[in-house]
C-alpha cells in the first residue's frame, strides 16, 4: 500500500493525546512503548486509539443505515457525432488549390466558401453552354420556317420532323451543361460571352467547425482528395456500454451526468434517447445512446467519458460520506473489532461527574481515567461507493462484516492517519 504523508501537526496531536493518559513524566516513555507495541501486534489494516484520543479528535461511532437515496448506475463510453453531422469536403472537379480561406478551429456556415480550385478546363463547359444557346435560337427559327412551309404544302414533312428533332437534342444538351455548371457553383443564367469563370469555389455542405485541412496552396486535387473536414458538435451524443443485467432499469429520457475520463473536473448532462437492441461483440454489452444537453464547450468527438445514470429512489445501505476514506483509488470504512467496545458510546460528555461528593468523585475519576486508557481497535473494510445524496453515500461491502458492527461515522480521516503513521513507524524499524 502506498504510504501517505500527513501533516506533522496531526502526528504530534496524536502523540500529545497519548501522553495525556499518564499522571507523571516518569510514566510517559513506558506508556508510549506499550502503545507502540500494541499497534505493532495488530493485524494488517487495523489500528487502535484510546477513548481519550477518540474524544480529542472527535471520532464518533454509528452503524450502516438504510437510507432512501436516488440509486444510480455507473457506465463508461465515448462521445460521438452522428455521421450526418460530419462532412469530408471534396471538390467535384479536378484542379489546383488557388486559395484556402479556413484553418482548423474555424467556424463555418452551410454554403460558405472554404477554398478555391483553378483549372482552364472549367471554361470549356461554360463555352459549350453559351454555344448551344446560339444553336437553339437558330434551331427554333428553322422549326418555325418548316412549319410555315408545311402549312402551305411547300415543304416536306420529313424536313419539319428533322428540325424538331434537332431542337430537342440541343435543348437536352443545354440542360446537361446547365447542371454541370451549377455543380461548379456557377449560375448559368449569369454567364455571358465575356465573363467565363476558371476558378471554382469549394463550399461547406454543413455548418460546424473545421476539424482538419487536408491540402496546401498549390496542391492538385481531384474528386477523391478531401480538402477539409467539418464537424457539427451541436448533435454530440454519448455511446455508453451497459451490461445486459442493467438494461431493465433503463428507459428513454433518463438523465445522465458524465465527466471526461481524462479531465473529471467539469460535469455535463445528457438524456437517453435510444437503447441498443443487439450485443456489441463478445462483451455482452449493449450500446445506450444519449444526447448531450446544455453547454458542450470542451467536448470533442472521440473523447472517453465516465457516466452516472440516475435511476429511481431506493432504500440502500449507506453511511455518512465523511465515513468513507480513499486510498489508491479504493474506498474504505472503519469498523470496531472489540466486542466489548461495540456496545459503548464514545461521544464526548458520556463520563461527566454526576455527584459532588468527594469520595464518589475520586472513585468516578479513577474509573473514568481507567476507561479513557482503554484502547479501541479499528479495522479497515473495503467498500464500493455508490450514490451520494444529502450527506450520505451508498456503499456495497466488499468483505463480510457483522450486521450490528459499529462504524466510524466521524473522524475516519484521523483513524486512517493513525493507521498510516503506525505503518510508517513499523517500516522504519
Amino acid at each position: 500500500m502506498k504510504r501517505i504523508l500527513f501533516p506533522a501537526i496531526l502526528f504530534f496531536s496524536l502523540g500529545f493525546i497519548s501522553a495525556c493518559g499518564g499522571k507523571s513524566s516518569t510514566n510517559e516513555e513506558p506508556q508510549a512503548k506499550e502503545e507502540k507495541h500494541e499497534d505493532e501486534n495488530n493485524e494488517p489494516g487495523t489500528t487502535s486509539l484510546t477513548q481519550a484520543q477518540m474524544k480529542a479528535i472527535g471520532v464518533e461511532l454509528g452503524v450502516i443505515e438504510d437510507k432512501e437515496l436516488t440509486s444510480s448506475l455507473k457506465a463508461t463510453g465515448v462521445l460521438r457525432v452522428p455521421n450526418q453531422n460530419k462532412a469530408s469536403i471534396n471538390s467535384i472537379y479536378s484542379g489546383v488549390v488557388k486559395s484556402l480561406l479556413v484553418q482548423p478551429g474555424s467556424k463555418v456556415s452551410k454554403g460558405q466558401t472554404i477554398a478555391t480550385i483553378g483549372n482552364p478546363d472549367f471554361i470549356q463547359a461554360q463555352s459549350e453552354y453559351l454555344n448551344v444557346n446560339t444553336k437553339i435560337t437558330l434551331a427554333e427559327l428553322e422549326v418555325k420556317r418548316q412549319r410555315e412551309l408545311n402549312a402551305g404544302n411547300a415543304g416536306a414533312l420529313k424536313n419539319l420532323q428533322a428540325a424538331e428533332t434537332e431542337l430537342r437534342t440541343l435543348r437536352n444538351l443545354k440542360s446537361t451543361l446547365a447542371q454541370q455548371i451549377q455543380l461548379m457553383g456557377i449560375n448559368p443564367a449569369r454567364l455571358s460571352s465575356g465573363k467565363l469563370i476558371s476558378v471554382l469555389a469549394v463550399t461547406s455542405p454543413i455548418s460546424g467547425v473545421v476539424s482538419d485541412v487536408k491540402v496546401k496552396m498549390g496542391n492538385y486535387v481531384d474528386v477523391t482528395t478531401p480538402v477539409a473536414e467539418v464537424v457539427d458538435n451541436s448533435q454530440l451524443h454519448l455511446d455508453l456500454s451497459v451490461y445486459e443485467k442493467d438494461l431493465p432499469v433503463l428507459k428513454n429520457n433518463q438523465l445522465i451526468h458524465f465527466t471526461l475520463t481524462n479531465n473529471p473536473g467539469k460535469e455535463y448532462d445528457a438524456q437517453i434517447f435510444s437503447l441498443g437492441s443487439s450485443f456489441e461483440g463478445e462483451s455482452k454489452a449493449v450500446s445506450v445512446h444519449a444526447k448531450v444537453m446544455g453547454d458542450k464547450t470542451g467536448l470533442i468527438d472521440g473523447m472517453n467519458v465516465t457516466a452516472i445514470i440516475s435511476l429511481e429512489k431506493a432504500t440502500v445501505p449507506a453511511v455518512p460520506t465523511e465515513a468513507i476514506v480513499t486510498i489508491q483509488g479504493q474506498d474504505y470504512i472503519f469498523i470496531v473489532t472489540d466486542k466489548e467496545a461495540e456496545a459503548h458510546d464514545y461521544k464526548e460528555g458520556k463520563d461527566s461527574v454526576l455527584h459532588d461528593d468527594k469520595e464518589n468523585h475520586d472513585q468516578k475519576e479513577a474509573s473514568t481515567t481507567h476507561d479513557e486508557d482503554k484502547r479501541i481497535t479499528f479495522k479497515m473494510i473495503p467498500v464500493a461507493k455508490g450514490t451520494t445524496e444529502v450527506g450520505y453515500s451508498q456503499i456495497t461491502l466488499l468483505k463480510e462484516i457483522s450486521k450490528d458492527a459499529r462504524v466510524v461515522v466521524k473522524g475516519a480521516f484521523f483513524v486512517m492517519a493513525k493507521l498510516t503513521n503506525a505503518g510508517e513507524g513499523e517500516h522504519a524499524h
